[in-house]
């Protein structure tokens, strides 16, 4: 393949110029206050709050990961992820409203919303340093390394690690020069960006020599590949293999599908919404565009960007039949430098680098967030004025990135499963995170055992037994639950004040505040959770339909493709129609 030209070149070149600009339209409206900064002044519409959550769960890994899923499993193998569909409608219709109505200004904040005493003091305190500053830096880190490889194999007259260096210097740069609002522009056009790219990858693989001279990808590759749903007999060895596409024991499958999307934490997927969706949960205009910003972001992650991966994943398999295991994922970079012209190269590669800095960049002001709003302004300078807060935001978003790039190149090399690492040792911590809102007996030592608990689990299973991942999540969710609930009720319960204070603000409702309520006639809450959960079945079926839709039509089956369309429109309209019946005006 040829070296990139001057076309190429002019068109990364453009995007970061483009990206500045936009950066440096939105400086002086990010200086003005860190409500400015970290939550856009709380005036984002639905559509731009909900588009940079897709765009930053959009990462340069992310395609790669998709693929590789595909390449080892067929298409199922992406229920490792798609599990996820359940815990994100439940955000959608419980928590979205919540969250804007809370008024605060991150998710840690709620801590000492809900709960007193010393405990949530030390609770807000911690998470505020270990998610915001070691796992912000793992998961940046692991955002660096994808872009790393990406850079290594198209463009090798580049060296990989200077160019890293350069691209998170930018991206601090524009990130603390615009904050949130600079984040959220740069992030739609970042997303549109990136999705063009990756539909134009895909659509010039299929099209390929190798492929079409091989049948099509349906010709070339076994009719289990294309399998939706999981198998439940003995998994294929090879291609040629007709047993079945992920093939795995109902149990494993079970953890992932009953009990994952709900019980165990993991960035972007949190139980009860959490972290960087929390933010632009919070910074929506209202209660409405915040349900809508949410719904948005659920439907277009799980059933409409994922289609240009699993494209590419299969036809990687066609065209590079013979990569190891360990190598799936880069089928997807080979395809690039396969079949990508002068210019397209370009423009695929700024379509990486934009879904790589939309990430970074919101991993980067969320990070912030937690260190200056729950640790610095919480602990250490109590009383500082607005444009010092903001000033140290702009220093401590400069400081997070070097630290994410020292544990880039120097500790995440070192680091292996990860990903499963991480869901089993949060593990039973969801039940906390969903819980808290909806029971007023639960404390601050709760959540503090939840976080605890799963390693403890872990590490006697991984020393003791040999059951693996994903079986050992019930062993680790019934550990962390019945721990919690055991020193839930060995330690008094948060402040009735505080308590009531919560209830006032939230207004949540429901039968586990009845204690609390009972003091409170004048608060009006929430009603209505039995449609809300018709709301949250409608939702998932609205998502798997699209889901499946979309790729029955890909793959030339429109008829299928109708009837999963057909369920989709039915069940979107079922929920326009409730949440009408309940008034959209209760949204706001």
């Amino acid at each position: 393949m040829e070296q990139f030209t001057f076309p190429d070149y002019a068109i990364i070149a453009g995007y970061i110029v483009l990206t500045l600009i936009i950066g440096l339209m939105f400086s002086a409206r990010a200086s003005k206050n860190v409500g400015e900064f970290f939550l856009s002044g709380r005036k984002l519409p639905w559509w731009l709050a909900g588009t940079g959550m897709v765009a930053t769960t959009f990462a340069a890994d992310t395609p790669l990961a998709v693929a590789g899923f595909v390449a080892k499993n067929g298409i199922a193998g992406n229920w490792v992820w798609w599990t996820f569909v359940s815990g994100g409608m439940l955000t959608v219709f419980f928590f979205a409203r919540l969250w804007r109505r809370a008024n605060i200004l991150t998710d840690l904040e709620f801590i000492e919303l809900r709960y007193s005493g010393k405990a949530a003091s030390f609770l807000r305190g911690f998470k505020a340093v270990y998610f915001g500053l070691f796992i912000n830096a793992v998961i940046i880190g692991w955002v660096n390394l994808a872009m790393f490889k990406i850079i290594r194999i198209m463009m090798p007259e580049l060296n990989p690690e200077l160019t890293i260096v350069a691209l998170v210097v930018l991206t601090a740069f524009y990130s603390g020069l615009s904050g949130l609002w600079g984040v959220s522009v740069t992030d739609a056009v970042q997303f549109v960006i990136a999705m063009a790219g990756c539909i134009v990858l895909a659509v010039l693989a299929v099209q390929h020599p190798s492929v079409t001279a091989a049948g099509g990808l349906k010709g070339a590759l076994p009719a289990w590949m294309f399998d939706f749903f999981p198998s439940f007999s003995t998994a294929p060895t090879n291609l040629n293999d007709t047993a079945g596409a992920l093939a795995l024991p109902f149990a494993s499958f079970a953890a992932m599908a009953f009990v994952q999307w709900w019980a165990s934490w993991y960035p972007g997927s949190e139980p009860g919404g959490g972290g960087y969706i929390a933010q632009r949960m919070m910074s929506a205009k209202d209660e409405k565009h915040s349900l809508l910003a949410t719904l948005w972001f659920t439907v277009a992650h799980y059933a409409i960007r994922p289609w240009p991966w699993i494209v590419v994943g299969l036809v990687s398999l066609v065209m590079f039949p013979d990569l190891p295991a360990s190598q799936k994922e880069d089928g997807y970079v080979y395809v690039m430098k396969a079949v990508l012209p002068p210019g397209l190269r370009g423009l695929l590669v700024a379509a990486f680098l934009a879904a790589y800095m939309s990430t970074l960049a919101t991993h980067l002001n969320w990070g912030t967030s937690y260190l200056i709003n729950d640790f610095y302004k919480r602990f250490i300078r109590t009383e500082g004025d607005s444009r010092h807060y903001v000033m140290v935001s702009k220093t401590v978003t400069a400081l997070t990135a070097l630290f994410a790039l020292y544990i880039t190149f120097f500790v995440l090399e070192t680091i292996t499963g990860a990903w499963e690492f991480i869901i089993q040792c949060g593990a039973g911590t969801g039940f906390v995170l969903i819980m808290r809102w909806f029971w007023w007996r639960l404390n601050a030592w709760s959540e503090i055992t939840s976080m605890v608990a799963p390693f403890i689990a872990y590490g006697w299973l991984t020393s003791m037994t040999g059951i693996t991942f994903p079986d050992s999540l019930f062993i680790i969710v019934l550990f962390t639950i019945s721990s919690t609930l055991l020193i839930t009720f060995l330690t008094p319960p948060t402040e009735e004040e505080r308590l009531r204070s919560f209830y006032r603000t939230t207004r949540v409702g429901g039968a586990l505040w009845k204690k609390i309520a009972a003091t409170m006639p004048e608060v009006e809450s929430d009603k209505g959770f039995g449609r809300l959960f018709l709301d949250w079945f409608f939702g998932i079926v609205l998502v798997y339909s699209t889901l499946f839709g979309t790729g029955k039509l890909i793959f030339g089956e429109p008829a299928a493709a109708g009837l999963y369309f057909t369920a989709a429109v039915l069940s979107g309209w079922l929920i326009y129609s409730d949440l009408n019946r309940r008034g959209w005006n209760n949204l706001q």
